[in-house]
C-alpha cells in the first residue's frame, strides 16, 4: 500500500506553489540567458524565447492534468513508474538527478560570476577560482540549510523572494525601454537573424533559454505537500510559464535594444568576448546608461535570484531522491520522513552532496547549463507518453484538470522535447546520454546482484522500457551525424544529414517513438497501489 502522507505535512498553498515554480523560471537564467541567447542568434533571440516557451508550455499542460490526477511529491521519478513499470522510471529518475542536482551548483556559479564584479579573484578566465568554488560551495549549505527547517520555514522564505525576483527583471524592462532603445540594433550586421534560422534554434537549448524555463514542475514535485493540490497544482504550472514567456522575452528585446551600438561594432557573435557584459550583462547595461542605482539593484538581485532558485531545486531534487528511494531504485533510507521536520532529511543531504560534486568538473555558469537543460527536457518528455498510456489504462480515475487535444498536444510536446535535445548538439548530448546509458547499465547489474535491496525490474516493465533504450541510441546517433549546426559550440557533428532535413528526421522518427512509447504502457502494480491510496485520501478529506 502506498502512503500518500507518509508524515509530509500540507502546508503549500495556490501562491506558494506559484511561487515555487515562478522563483525556480526566476533564477540565474535571467542574468545571463539574454546575453548568450544575443550573442548565439542576434535579434532573432526574441523568437527563441518564444518557441522554447511554446513547447515547455505544451509540456506543462500534459503536467497540469497529471498533477491533478495523481498529485504526489516526485512525481517526476513516479509517474513513468505506474505507465511503464521499473526500469523506464529508473532512467527518468536517474536523469532527473542529474538535472536537478546540478542546478544548485549552477546557480551558485551565477551567484558568484556576478559578485566577481567586485571581487576579481573569484573568477577568471571563464572560470571559478579555488576561492570562487568555496564561495559556490558555502551558498549550496546555506541552500541546505533553508530547506533543512522544514516546508513551510522554505515557503515563508521563497514566497517573498520570489516576488522580489519578479518585481527586478520587471523593473529593469520598464526602465531600459523608458530609457531608451537603440531601434538600429534589430536590423545590425547581418539583419535580424545573423546567424540564420539554426542559430535561432540552437540557442533554444544552448543559451540558457530552456533553462530558464524549466523551473515550472515545482509545482509538481511539491504536490505532495500542497494544502488543495488537485485544484492548485495545475493552475500554479499554467500562470508561472506564462509569465516566464512574457517577462522573458520581453528582456531580450530590451537587451537588445539597450546595447550601445559601440558594442556591435565587430557584429553579435563578438561580444562575447566582451569581458564587461560577459560578466554582468544587465548591469552591464544600466552602467552604461549611467543608471546606477539600477546596477546596484541588479547585483543585490544576482545574489538573491540564484540563491532562491538553488533553494527551490534542492527541494526538488530531495524529492526526487525520495521517489526513487520509495520505488526501490535506490536504498530506503532515502525516502525516511524526518518527523520533527516534516521532509525526507536523508536524501536532502544526498542531493547537498551530488550538488557539491557537480561544481568541480563544471566551474562555469554555462559549462553546465546545456546538460542540465537536456536531461531536465529529457524528464519532461516521458509525461505527453505517461498522460497518453493513463489515458487508456486508468480512463475513470478522477481528472479535476482533463486536457482537451491531449491527442495532438501530447504528441506535439515529445517532438518538441526531442528536437530541444537535438538543438544542444553533440559536445553536451554525448556526455548527457552516455551518463544515462551508464546509469541504465548499472541499475540493471546492481538490481540482479543484490534485489533484495535495489528493485529488479519485472519481464513486463523490461519489455515496456525497451522504446526508451533504442530513442536515447537514436538521439545519440543523431547528435553524432546530423548537420551539426547545433550546440556550443557547434560544427562537431559529422554532417551526414544537412539542416534542415535533421530537423524532419527528428521529428518524423520522435513521433513513432511517441506512439511506441504509449504502446508500450501498462498499468503497473505500484498504479492499483496509488489509486487505492488516493482513494483512501479522498474518503478521509485530506485530498
Amino acid at each position: 500500500m502506498i502512503n500518500l502522507e507518509r508524515g509530509l505535512k500540507r502546508e503549500l498553498s495556490f501562491l506558494d506553489l506559484t511561487m515555487s515554480s515562478l522563483g525556480a523560471i526566476i533564477g540565474s537564467g535571467w542574468l545571463f540567458a539574454a546575453f548568450t541567447a544575443a550573442y548565439l542568434a542576434g535579434p532573432s533571440s526574441i523568437f527563441s524565447w518564444i518557441i522554447g516557451g511554446v513547447i515547455v508550455l505544451f509540456i506543462g499542460l500534459v503536467y497540469a492534468e497529471l498533477g491533478s490526477m495523481i498529485p504526489e511529491s516526485g512525481g517526476i521519478a513516479r509517474y513513468t513508474q505506474y505507465s511503464h513499470g521499473h526500469l523506464t522510471s529508473f532512467i527518468v529518475g536517474w536523469a532527473a538527478v542529474i538535472a536537478y542536482a546540478s542546478v544548485p551548483a549552477v546557480e551558485a556559479e551565477a551567484t558568484v560570476q556576478y559578485m566577481s564584479h567586485f571581487f576579481p579573484g573569484l573568477y577568471v578566465k571563464s572560470t571559478l577560482t579555488t576561492s570562487g568554488l568555496i564561495f559556490a560551495a558555502l551558498l549550496i549549505v546555506a541552500f541546505f540549510t533553508v530547506n533543512y527547517f522544514g516546508i513551510k520555514v522554505f515557503a515563508r522564505i521563497n514566497t517573498p523572494l520570489t516576488i522580489w525576483k519578479f518585481l527586478m527583471p520587471t523593473l529593469t524592462v520598464i526602465v531600459l525601454a523608458i530609457v531608451g532603445l537603440h531601434g538600429v540594433n534589430f536590423s545590425h550586421i547581418g539583419g535580424f537573424m545573423p546567424m540564420k534560422s539554426s542559430g535561432m534554434l540552437g540557442a533554444v537549448a544552448s543559451a540558457g533559454i530552456v533553462f530558464s524555463y524549466l523551473g515550472f514542475r515545482q509545482a509538481v514535485d511539491l504536490a505532495g505537500e500542497a494544502k488543495n493540490p488537485q485544484r492548485d497544482v495545475p493552475r500554479a504550472l499554467i500562470v508561472s510559464i506564462v509569465i516566464g514567456i512574457i517577462l522573458y522575452t520581453l528582456l531580450q528585446v530590451v537587451f537588445i535594444g539597450a546595447l550601445p551600438t559601440s558594442v556591435l561594432g565587430k557584429g553579435w557573435a563578438a561580444i562575447a568576448s566582451n569581458a564587461q557584459i560577459a560578466g554582468a550583462p544587465f548591469a552591464q547595461l544600466a552602467i552604461f546608461a549611467g543608471l546606477s542605482w539600477l546596477s546596484t539593484l541588479l547585483f543585490i538581485d544576482a545574489f538573491l535570484s540564484p540563491a532562491g532558485t538553488g533553494s527551490i531545486y534542492l527541494a526538488s531534487t530531495t524529492r526526487v531522491l525520495d521517489a526513487l528511494g520509495r520505488n526501490g531504485y535506490m536504498p530506503k533510507g532515502l525516502a525516511k520522513i524526518n518527523p520533527k521536520t516534516g521532509i525526507p532529511s536523508i536524501a536532502l543531504v544526498v542531493a547537498a552532496i551530488i550538488s557539491l560534486i557537480f561544481l568541480a568538473p563544471f566551474p562555469a555558469w554555462q559549462s553546465l547549463v546545456a546538460i542540465v537543460s537536456g536531461a531536465t527536457v529529457f524528464t519532461y518528455m516521458v509525461g505527453p507518453i505517461s498522460a497518453a498510456v493513463f489515458r487508456r489504462t486508468m480512463p475513470n480515475v478522477p481528472r479535476p484538470i482533463r486536457l482537451g487535444g491531449l491527442s495532438w498536444i501530447a504528441p506535439l510536446a515529445f517532438i518538441g522535447a526531442s528536437l530541444i535535445i537535438y538543438w544542444d548538439g553533440w559536445v553536451a548530448d554525448e556526455k548527457l546520454l552516455g551518463i544515462i546509458l551508464i546509469g541504465v547499465v548499472l541499475y540493471l547489474i546492481i538490481s540482479a546482484i543484490v534485489p533484495q535491496t535495489i528493485a529488479k525490474p519485472s519481464a513486463q516493465s523490461f519489455k515496456s522500457s525497451v522504446w526508451m533504450v533504442f530513442y536515447l541510441l537514436f538521439m545519440l546517433a543523431m547528435s553524432y551525424y546530423g548537420s551539426g549546426v547545433f550546440g556550443a559550440p557547434a560544427n562537431h557533428g559529422k554532417g551526414f544529414i544537412p539542416y534542415p532535413w535533421d530537423l524532419v528526421v527528428i521529428a518524423v522518427v520522435s513521433l513513432l517513438f511517441y506512439y511506441w512509447g504509449v504502446s508500450s504502457g501498462y498499468r503497473s502494480k505500484a498504479a492499483d497501489e496509488v489509486l487505492e491510496a488516493l482513494e483512501e485520501t479522498r474518503e478521509t478529506g485530506a485530498l
